[in-house]
Parts: C-alpha cells; structure tokens; sequence
C-alpha cells in the first residue's frame, strides 16, 4: 500500500501517528543488502540496533563454529530482496525466536520494540526477522511465511554457531496472523508459535466486518454514495475523512448516537473508554456509546483512517475487491452482536425504528465482492486451524483495531481441525492494540518455550500460570486476565 499523503495524512489526523506506528515497529531496521540466494548476502555491523550497542558490539568475523560473533547484529538479503536481521547473545540459551513484524513499512525487525528486544537478548535469547517481500503490497501475506522461512534458514546457515535446540514463532497483530500460519505449516522449522493481537481470524473476516461497519455510517449516517472500495491514495484519505465527519456529527444527536452505537457494534469496537482506562459499565447504553466513540476517534490510532489504508493495500495485493456488503441480512448480523442490547436501548431512548433501519441497510447493500480476488485472500490469508505445533495467543480486550473476537472465531476453526489441545488462548485487561508489556510477551515466550519442553501446557497458560511467570521476571507489570470473548460480529467464517 502507498501511503496517504503526509499533509492529508495530517489534516485528518491532528494528533498521533496513524497505523503503521501502531502496528508495526522497526527497533533494528536491516540495511538492503545485493540480492542474493538465502544467506549468500550475509553481513554485519556492530552498531545499528540499540540492543546490539547495548550489549557490547563487535565486528562480524568467523567464528569458531560460524560466522557472527555474538552480540553482533546481522543483515542479509534473500533473492527476492527480502531482508532479514538476526543476533545472538553471550551467552546463547539454544532458542531462536523468529518474530514476524506488523502491518507498515517493510522493514526488517526482530522484535516489536527496542525494549522487549534487549530484554529477548538479555535473557539469552537469540533473535530474527524479515521485512517480507518489498516488491509486493504491504499486506505481505503472499510471501511473508516463505519469507520469514527463507530468513531462518540463512541465519541459521551463516549466522549461529550452531543449529538452535528451538525455534519460536512470535508475530504482532498481521504478524500474529503469519505465526499462526507458520504453526501450521511449518513442521520441522519452528517449535512453537506467539501471537499477539494476531488478526487470527483471517483477512477475510477482517475486510468483512470492517466493511459492515462502514457501510452502516455511510448509508444511516453520511452520504450513500461514499466510495468504500476500489480505492486509491487519495479515495482512501477521502473516504476515511467522510466517514470520520459522519461520525463526529452523528455524537450530537440521540438518533445519530443510536445509529452510529449500530455501525460501532458491527465494526467491533469495544466499550472500552481510553480517556478513562476502563471499561464502561455493561449496564451503562450511554456510557458505552460514549467509550466506543472515544476509541473510534483515538488519535494515535484512528480507527476509520486504519481500515481504509489497510483495505487498498489488501485489494492490491489480491488483485481486487474480496468484501462484499450484497446478500448480507444485517439483522441476523445484529443478533449475535454482544452490543444488541446497547444499541437496542440507544434506539428506544431516540425513538427510532431499529428493524427499519436494518431492513434498510440489507435493501441497499450492493457491494460485491471479485470471487478471483476473495479466492486469493482466502488462499493466503485465512488460517486453517490444522496446527503442526503449539500456539499460545495473547489478545488485549480493549483492542481497537483487530477486535479480540478474532480469537473467538480461531479457537472455533482450530477446534474443528482437531488441533485444539495444541492451542492456548489468554488475554490481558489493558486497552489498545498490541498494548502489551514486555512482562506479558516475555511470560508468552517463556511459557510456550516450557510446552515445547514438557510436552505438557498443565496451568502455563492460565492468568494465574502467566502471571507467576512474569513476576519472576522482574520486567514490569502484567494484567493477565480470565476472559471469553464472543463471536466476531460479520465474520463469514470461523464462528
């Protein structure tokens, strides 16, 4: 995907940094190197990367048993023109964790950020990732699973001293997604994987129930005919802008509040006020109308701006259109929706028809989908369920950008494969996307590491399990949680 124009870009969103900030960080970006078979590019240097300063740097020479020292952080290239970076530490505990970067810039990371990478390092951990394919969308899904495989196997080829007792998938929110492909298909690679805000449910789900929600302020509260697919840099700026204004105008009136509650239930948001840092009371219509708006509109994330520059960067890595609004009954959508009872009750207090309103959005839902299109995303994007080994998912409630109902619709498709005791779910009480602590992440390393060991999850991934592991950790705070989401309202498939 191009990315908007930065004075659009602005004028839309005064404040914060749109989403590849909030989705994808770089801590070490890898340098491009000549192209080249796996590995064949290897080369290093001793101070790009804070952990790699941090922990003592020193120029790349032969080793003993390879070709990095340690402490030394590593870039290389693959044919494609993939990069990758890759470091081990002094000394090494014989795991590598292969993280997979987010949605953004496809830059080369090995982790997150710089904090959770030095902490990967200083407890003995060795690290890498790629930037996945640069010649392609930045919804990488096409190549970024060969990529991220063509990457260990270079580091392990050029830059280890030996080969790793295990290796450990970790990825974040599309990143998570590629982890938990690679838990399916990568046997004999990877050990285990870590997915945190992993849009697990699948691409399809995601465009889907965006588009729902979408369609539903443009159609109840702006103008029909607002361009929501088929788009370019500048359509997508132009549409997340009206739909934005249809949103804040809407915040003035009790029927506007009602409508806009009916689009929010279908886009997912949570009742989760960032102003407040909690929650709004499940009892409270208003206070969630109230606490989902404030999410909506969220500065350094802003929601609306997030779903349409994500959707021309899916349409063009799949060639097309793959969401579709025709044919959808939005009132059996809203059925299963956990927000019915609020937006039911914000519609009675305006004394508006809610049947008639969903009547009329399933009258007028004309947008179809390009089966090639839809058929390419499926085939690259959407998870099976059939798990080759162990996958713990780590999910914020509040998170408002890939909504925790994901896991909902994933533990359903995993279950049904038959690989249900190979997964684990857990989640902390905390707002936003990938809001996680470096305790919470390296408490998920270190009890998926444990299950690989054993053999055996035992309690490793309950609140109580997790939260034990990272206080021994001394890194911080951690708010594991006992939680069940519900189902991904306008999901397709999973549920």
């Amino acid at each position: 995907m191009r990315k908007l124009p930065a004075a659009a870009l602005a004028a839309l969103i005064a404040a914060g940094t749109w989403l590849v900030a909030s989705c994808s960080t770089s801590p070490t970006p890898g340098a491009a190197y000549a192209p080249g078979a796996p590995g064949a590019s290897a080369t290093g240097h001793g101070t790009a990367g804070s952990a790699a300063t941090a922990h003592g740097a020193q120029s790349v020479g032969p080793t003993a048993h390879g070709t990095a020292a340690p402490n030394t952080q590593v870039n290389g290239t693959l044919a494609n023109g993939t990069t990758w970076v890759a470091e081990y530490p002094a000394p090494w505990n014989g795991t590598l964790v292969l993280y997979s970067h987010g949605y953004g810039d496809l830059t080369a990371a090995d982790a997150p950020d710089a904090d959770t990478q030095h902490a990967l390092l200083a407890a003995g951990y060795a690290i890498a990732g790629s930037s996945f394919d640069p010649h392609g969308s930045q919804w990488a899904l096409n190549t970024a699973v060969g990529d991220q495989f063509g990457a260990l196997a270079a580091v392990e080829a050029t830059v280890l001293p030996h080969q790793p007792q295990h290796v450990l998938a970790f990825g974040t929110s599309m990143g998570g997604l590629i982890s938990a492909l690679e838990a399916q298909d990568g046997q004999g690679k990877i050990d285990g994987a870590l997915t945190t805000c992993g849009i697990v449910g699948g691409g399809v789900n995601l465009g889907q129930s965006q588009l729902d929600g979408e369609y539903t302020i443009a159609q109840l509260l702006g103008d029909p005919h607002t361009r929501l697919v088929g788009l370019d840099d500048e359509s997508a700026f132009g549409t997340a802008q009206a739909l934005n204004e249809a949103a804040q105008q809407a915040q003035g009136s009790s029927a506007g509040k009602a409508r806009l509650a009916l689009a929010m239930a279908f886009l997912n948001i949570p009742a989760w006020d960032p102003n407040e840092g909690q929650p709004a009371p499940a009892d409270n219509p208003g206070a969630q109308e109230s606490a989902q708006f404030a999410t909506l509109m969220d500065g350094s994330t802003n929601v609306l701006a997030f779903i349409e520059g994500g959707r021309e960067s899916i349409e063009q890595a799949v060639g097309g259109q793959p969401a579709s609004t025709s044919g959808t009954d939005f009132a059996r959508l809203f059925a299963s929706s956990p927000y019915r009872q609020e937006v039911t009750a914000l519609y009675r207090a305006a004394g508006l028809n809610l049947n008639a309103d969903l009547a009329a959005l399933t009258a007028h839902a004309a947008i179809k989908a390009d089966p090639a299109a839809l058929q390419r995303l499926k085939a690259t994007s959407d998870p099976t369920g059939k798990l080759a080994v162990p996958e713990l998912d780590l999910h914020t409630i509040g998170d408002n950008l890939v909504p925790v109902q994901n896991e909902y619709n994933y533990g359903q498709l995993v279950n049904r494969a038959g690989s249900g005791s190979l997964l684990r779910q857990a989640y902390t009480d905390s707002y936003g996307h990938c809001n996680f602590s470096v305790s919470e992440q390296m408490a998920g390393l270190q009890a998926l590491l444990q299950r690989v060991t054993t053999g055996q999850w035992g309690d490793l991934a309950t609140p109580e399990g997790l939260g034990k592991m990272a206080d021994a950790l001394h890194l911080g705070p951690a708010h594991f949680t006992a939680y069940s989401p519900g189902p991904l309202t306008g999901a397709v498939s999973g549920g």
